[in-house]
């Protein structure tokens, strides 16, 4: 009884496992397995962004809502270009780009699957510019770029199955039920998709895929570290943010653009047709050379 037991659990967790995609992430080279469909979130997303449009406030300032989308654009282009040359063509149908600003005193910005962005009035005080802002939007995009809220999802899907298998739920219940569990969550996060939190790693990676998207879209990518110093001074107002949930703190965060600041001034030299240079506190400044967006391509 004991070894068939330990035999359903083996294959319960070989399902799990199969029945999911790998995909590679962009810019970073992470391998992920998602066990939710494009198809599956964005219908979701577009349902959930839609209800939150019609509650919400646009933004009465013409000029600030139009440097909002001429940045978002900007970026939207940017990636898109990238993601062709990288032989990712077939994901920009995913991508339906749109960029609002709303009006809400929080410094706060998010981006649903898909691609639909919403940035508070709060948050440009403290972007200050364009490039600054560049590196929010840089980062949401990231977010949807490298699918996290599927990997999300299918984490807590995994989550969910293993206590099923545990409690030999799918013994009985088969496909049916393993279906239905995934329709579950996923209309769960379909409910919560602008609240949903992102682990540590997740929001690394997107400092650092958006930081190579602004740079690629011709923004200085060096105004990251005066703009994240910023938000670690206004951090303890009484009107906080909570637009990086789970985040590393701002020392980290720093630390850490400033260490894949060479990578990206590439990229931006590469957009700009400029040679840029970098210091930091422990080494003399350093000259990046001037590449174009293909040959870094073809390196990954």
């Amino acid at each position: 009884m004991k070894h068939i037991r330990i035999l359903f659990i083996a294959v319960a967790a070989a399902i799990i496992v199969g029945c999911g995609t790998s995909r590679t992430v962009p810019i970073t080279g992470r391998k992920q397995s998602l066990l939710v469909s494009d198809e599956q979130v964005l219908s979701l997303s577009n349902q959930e962004y839609t209800k939150y449009m019609q509650s919400a406030t646009k933004s009465a300032d013409a000029t600030s809502t139009a440097m909002v989308q001429r940045v978002g654009q900007r970026l939207a282009t940017a990636v898109q270009n990238y993601l062709t040359a990288a032989g990712m063509a077939s994901e920009l149908s995913q991508y339906s780009w749109e960029f609002n600003l709303v009006k809400d005193n929080s410094v706060n910005a998010f981006c649903m699957p898909g691609g639909k962005i919403v940035v508070y009035e709060g948050l440009l005080p403290v972007t200050q510019d364009e490039s600054s802002l560049a590196i929010v939007l840089g980062h949401e995009i990231a977010h949807a770029v490298a699918k996290h809220s599927a990997e999300q999802m299918s984490k807590q899907i995994k989550q969910q199955y293993g206590t099923q298998i545990l409690g030999g739920v799918l013994s009985a219940a088969g496909v049916g039920q393993t279906g239905a569990s995934i329709a579950q969550i996923i209309v769960q996060n379909g409910l919560q998709f602008r609240n949903l939190k992102y682990s540590r790693d997740h929001e690394t990676e997107a400092d650092h895929m958006g930081l190579i998207f602004a740079a690629m879209a011709g923004y200085d990518p060096q105004v990251a570290i005066p703009f994240w110093q910023r938000m670690a001074a206004q951090s303890g107002n009484t009107n906080q943010n909570d637009m990086f949930s789970d985040h590393p703190s701002d020392a980290k965060r720093i630390a850490a653009l400033q260490k894949i600041m060479p990578e990206a001034l590439q990229y931006y030299n590469a957009a700009t047709g400029k040679t840029t240079t970098t210091t930091t506190t422990k080494s003399t400044p350093k000259t990046t050379k001037t590449v174009s967006v293909s040959s870094l391509t073809k390196k990954r």
